[in-house]
């Protein structure tokens, strides 16, 4: 076979191997990312000019794709994977030349790993922007599903304020007329008890609703991590929880009422408490940028499972037992945070834990 065979039936052969990861990378999503990138390198493993001495790898965060890992790397010829302009990985290609020292790359064989290497970037780029529309689509169901809960939650609430008013009115008055020492006075303080802490729970209600009025002012949210601490240092001290501030400006402004701004870290202080074991720590942080402020608050309990991320700021939703919570709080939060302008995420921590993190825009 003449050089000018040899060169089609090589040009022929990188020609089938594009096609062929054309058409795997035109099928190819998230879920089977690694059965992809292995399908491609055995492809192009077969349109090299001597494949049975040619490893190809993929290197590629965690994932290491490998056709042979017996075959020598004394030749190595090699490609950048780039995802919106960042190197992401490499594809490599090891040839055994200890047989012969006459064996080498082709250029056309670096050409077709520069071309394969666009194209899995490519790929790459489509898998980001794929979860990236994902994960607004998920935000904007779940920013829907809160308004509507939001809407009925304000109907529900303004509909048992005054009943539950005139239930209170009237046991005091009730209770005003019996005698002193009347076995009914027991029963009509449980009404009193319960009318109380029902109108607690509308008033939570009306929280998350944002029905409640608002006083904003500029303020230092600095001063208000610090009071909010303050007031739970012994419920740290009793349920055997350390915490740390890593706040590292001295102010931090923002227009907020300062008495739900309060609210606010209170009762993730509270929640983080609740969920962190015996020597957990809590981790509080907050800075500024360019835009906003930013609030962190750290635990190392549990965290969340897959089902509870997109519930967490649902009215009464709660992972904790029957008469432990009532699945406001964070609700109220949420409510509190959205008339503000400002937004809060839940999310599971790297190691162990939560995060929620919530933003306030600068004015």
């Amino acid at each position: 076979m003449n050089n000018t065979e040899v060169e089609l039936k090589e040009r022929i052969k990188e020609l089938t191997c594009l096609y062929e990861v054309s058409t795997i990378l035109g099928n190819a999503n998230q879920e089977l990312l690694e059965d992809t990138l292995k399908a491609v390198a055995f492809s192009l493993k077969k349109a090299v000019q001597h494949p049975k001495k040619t490893n190809i790898t993929f290197i590629l965060d965690n994932i290491l794709i490998s056709t042979d890992n017996q075959v020598s790397d004394e030749l190595k010829s090699q490609a950048d994977i780039k995802v919106f302009n960042q190197i992401k990985g490499k594809l490599i290609a090891n040839l055994d030349n200890s047989v012969s020292d006459d064996i080498n790359f082709l250029k056309e064989e670096q050409l077709l790993l520069d071309n394969i290497a666009l194209k899995i970037g490519s790929l790459l780029e489509r898998i980001e922007i794929q979860k990236n529309e994902t994960s607004l689509k998920h935000q904007m169901e779940r920013a829907d599903r809160l308004t509507i809960l939001g809407e009925i939650t304000a109907g529900i609430a303004h509909e048992l304020n005054t009943p539950l008013a005139n239930i209170l009115g009237f046991a005091e008055l009730i209770k005003n007329d019996l005698d002193a020492n009347s076995n009914l006075i027991k029963d009509v303080d449980k009404i009193i008890h319960n009318a109380v802490f029902s109108r607690e729970v509308v008033k939570k209600l009306m929280f998350f609703a944002c029905e409640m009025p608002q006083e904003m002012k500029r303020i230092n949210l600095v001063p208000h991590i610090k009071n909010a601490i303050n007031l739970l240092d012994a419920t740290f001290k009793k349920e055997n929880v350390k915490y740390i501030v890593k706040v590292e400006e001295d102010e931090l402004w923002l227009q907020a009422d300062p008495i739900q701004l309060t609210q606010i870290v209170f009762n993730l202080l509270m929640n983080a408490i609740y969920f962190s074991p015996k020597e957990g720590l809590v981790t509080i942080v907050a800075f500024s940028t360019k835009k906003e402020i930013v609030l962190k608050i750290l635990d190392e309990g549990k965290g969340f499972a897959k089902d509870e991320i997109d519930k967490v700021f649902q009215p009464f939703f709660t992972t904790k037992p029957i008469g432990d919570g009532s699945g406001l709080g964070l609700s109220v939060v949420h409510g509190i945070v959205s008339s503000h302008k400002g937004t809060i995420t839940a999310e599971n921590n790297i190691n162990k834990g939560a995060i929620f993190t919530i933003t306030f825009p600068l004015n």
